[in-house]
């Protein structure tokens, strides 16, 4: 068999799939429709403005001659490596992410669960009830009252209803809560 009848016999054979690589430790990003939004436009931003801000002043620095005492082009490389971090970083959350429903099945306002907006009382204090998002920790953010699932008083939550009491063992303490409204 000559040189060119094997490449007629590859010709004719199916074309092998692609194939993927996926990593083992892998797992959903529990996030929000608007936090799902958050991580896209970040992620436009870096890939857009931020990378060729970067490489414009890569560029710059560059110009200047000697680099192994360019303190420019070494906090540039560092920016570079920053960002592109990140960006995989965020791809990775955006092909891993799981959108949590806003709206619950029909047992809505029952339970807590990720996406619950629950008002909950500290037990023996005279404060206002405050009310918390349950979000997936990629979302987290306590000045905006939303708190991990994964977080000690998100935990804690998690399958409870009103009037249900809860303690929270946490870095500031022992807490105890009483579940005053889910929705």
């Amino acid at each position: 068999m000559s040189f060119q009848d094997d490449d007629i016999l590859m010709e004719n054979q199916p074309t092998p799939p692609p194939v993927v690589l996926v990593e083992e430790d892998e797992e959903q990003i529990l996030i929000t429709k608007e936090g799902l939004k958050q991580l896209k436009e970040e992620l436009h931003t870096l890939k857009a403005v931020k990378r060729k801000e970067v490489a414009e002043r890569l560029r710059e620095a560059i110009s200047y001659g000697d680099l192994s005492e360019n303190a420019e082009y070494e906090e540039a490389k560092n920016e570079q490596a920053f960002v592109e971090g990140r960006i995989l970083e965020l791809e990775k959350k955006i092909r891993n992410a799981k959108i949590i429903s806003e709206k619950h099945a029909k047992g809505k306002g029952q339970v807590v669960e990720i996406g619950s907006e629950v008002t909950v009382q500290e037990r023996g204090s005279r404060r206002e009830p405050e009310t918390y998002t349950i979000v997936g920790s990629t979302e987290a953010n306590p000045l905006e009252y939303k708190i991990s699932n994964e977080s000690p008083i998100g935990k804690a939550l998690l399958g409870k209803s009103k009037g249900d009491s809860v303690e929270v063992e946490a870095p500031g303490g022992r807490f105890k809560y009483e579940v005053v409204k889910i929705a």
